[in-house]
């Protein structure tokens, strides 16, 4: 323990109860956690990036470590391990959580006790109940704390295949829409599962108990499952893929709402967060995590495409050479070059900078004081070419395929 970061701790005004339990690493820089900060028993602050913002609470319910994150204003993480993510306003986790990298929850996005996530992007106000394993997926929708999108508890995002591979990400709502606050809201009954990479649309409901499989890219819809044969068995060759034409549209959609909501935070939040050390820290951070997601989704791509060699060679040995689903491999195979190089690059200053423009001069106009407040001070002919904006960059990288 050193007791000297401790100690500094205390004179700059941080609350520890029992300095004696509480580790603070000495990467840790104090300037970096905000006085008033509580940080009860038991706890362990590591990290030189981390940084954690006025009215914060580190383990009301249990020990809580936290390393390299970054927390904005009023973030309570009850208990567990937090490691390489970011918090914005307002966001909390319950007790038994395991956040690892890659992971942002925007303003009042939380989750309950015992919740695993790892290259996430909950956008405001989403949800998680309890006993929930949530990784590689962007959730979206709702407009407030009483209107949001919510996942049940004991819910698992499949993110694995027998293949072995992980181009498995899921879009739920999406970013262009998304980021303006008033979609209506998605929900995932509790006691369930979704099978990625999957896309489902704003305002629909997966009923409890249901692994849902398929994609819903239509809003409010009820969704019920393709019945399935039971009782059938048929060989598996791990490596012999079939149709990947889904699975690459899927994940190219995912990486141009990354790109868009990249784009998102440089134009739309950077110049309403406010320049103290916890904003300036968040955003930083905030950056980092979806550098690491496009970065993530970009080498799970291509592992894939890499695999698809020996799939073909797998079909030729059993006689499936004139299967429609080949052609789909070999196009894979040879266009991830070029795809890669595209994907790599930073999207282009002109892309719908006509509707970007139209968008920032009413953000450049209103002083709401907040990021929420100035979302939702926008009017209708911002918001839909901010999203006509947002879209373009999306399509731009489905366009890959």
């Amino acid at each position: 323990m050193d007791t000297k970061q401790v100690h500094a701790l205390l004179e700059r005004g941080v609350v520890i109860p029992r300095p004696e339990t509480v580790e603070i690493a000495a990467e840790v820089r104090p300037e970096r956690i905000a006085p008033g900060v509580i940080v009860h028993t038991g706890c362990q602050v590591l990290g030189a990036s981390t940084s954690i913002g006025p009215g914060c609470v580190l383990g009301a319910e249990a020990p809580v470590t936290v390393e390299n994150c970054q927390l904005g204003h009023n973030v309570a993480l009850k208990g567990g391990c937090f490691s390489g993510a970011t918090f914005l306003d307002g966001a909390n986790m319950g007790s038994g959580a395991h956040i690892r990298p890659g992971t942002l929850l925007e303003e009042e996005a939380n989750g309950a006790h015992a919740v695993g996530l790892k290259q996430t992007i909950l956008l405001p106000f989403v949800t998680l109940g309890s006993l929930i394993n949530f990784c590689d997926v962007l959730m979206a929708g709702g407009t407030d704390r009483k209107n949001h999108s919510e996942v049940g508890s004991s819910y698992i995002h499949f993110n694995y295949t027998p293949h072995q591979d992980k181009a498995t990400a899921s879009l739920l709502g999406d970013v262009p829409r998304g980021v303006m606050l008033d979609q209506p809201a998605i929900f995932l009954g509790g006691q369930g599962g979704l099978v990625g990479p999957c896309h489902i649309g704003f305002g629909c409901v997966v009923p409890a108990g249901l692994i849902w499989r398929e994609d819903a890219p239509g809003d409010g819809l009820l969704l019920q499952p393709t019945p399935r044969p039971t009782g059938t068995s048929k060989p598996f060759t791990a490596g012999a893929f079939r149709s990947v034409e889904r699975i690459v549209r899927n994940n190219l959609q995912y990486l141009g709402n990354l790109r868009a909501l990249h784009q998102w935070y440089q134009y739309v939040r950077q110049p309403v967060m406010s320049e103290d050390t916890w904003d300036a820290a968040c955003y930083a951070g905030a950056q980092e995590q979806l550098r690491m997601a496009l970065e993530e989704r970009i080498k799970r791509l291509k592992e894939l495409a890499g695999r698809m060699p020996r799939s073909i060679e797998l079909a030729r040995q059993n006689e499936s050479a004139d299967a429609p689903w080949l052609a789909e491999q070999e196009k894979l195979r040879h266009a991830w070059p070029t795809m890669e190089a595209v994907l790599k690059q930073a999207v282009p200053e002109n892309l719908g900078a006509v509707e970007r423009d139209v968008l920032l001069m009413d953000v450049g106009a209103i002083n709401a004081g907040s990021y929420l407040e100035t979302v939702r001070a926008l009017s209708p002919a911002a918001k839909k070419a901010g999203t006509a904006w947002l879209q373009k960059i999306v399509q731009a990288t489905m366009n890959l395929w």
